[in-house]
C-alpha cells in the first residue's frame, strides 16, 4: 500500500511545478522507475485517478518508462542486466554484484496547458 504515499508525493510535485507555470491543466506526466523499486504501476494509476480528482491533474495521463536492473561484478568487472530474479554473473558465477540501475523512481517530464 506504499503506493498511496508515492501517488500523494507525485501529485504534490506535479501540482507544486503546475502552479508555478500559471498551468490551467497538466496533460502527461512521465515517470522513470527501475525494475529494482518496489513500485506497481497499476496500483499507482489507481491511487491517481482517485486522489487527481478536482485538482489540475485530473485526467493526466501516467506514462511509466521501467529501467531494467542492471548488476556490476565486483569479482571480475562484469556488467550484465539482470534477468527477473537475482542471478550470478554470467562470467564467474560470483554472487558478488552491485546495482548499478534498476532502483530509480523519479518524475522525468511534466506536460501541462497554459
Amino acid at each position: 500500500m506504499h503506493e498511496l504515499a508515492v501517488t500523494e508525493s507525485i501529485l504534490a510535485i506535479t501540482l507544486n511545478h503546475a502552479e508555478k507555470a500559471a498551468a490551467r491543466r497538466v496533460t502527461d506526466i512521465h515517470l522513470v522507475i527501475g525494475q529494482l523499486s518496489s513500485i506497481v504501476d497499476d496500483s499507482v494509476q489507481f491511487y491517481w485517478d482517485m486522489i487527481s480528482e478536482n485538482t489540475l491533474a485530473q485526467g493526466a495521463q501516467l506514462h511509466f518508462n521501467r529501467i531494467p536492473a542492471r548488476m556490476k561484478c565486483l569479482s571480475c568487472g562484469q556488467v550484465f542486466e539482470m534477468p527477473g530474479r537475482l542471478e550470478p554473473c554470467p562470467t564467474c558465477q560470483s554472487y558478488t554484484l552491485q546495482v548499478t540501475a534498476g532502483e530509480e523512481f523519479y518524475i522525468e517530464s511534466i506536460e501541462i496547458e497554459t
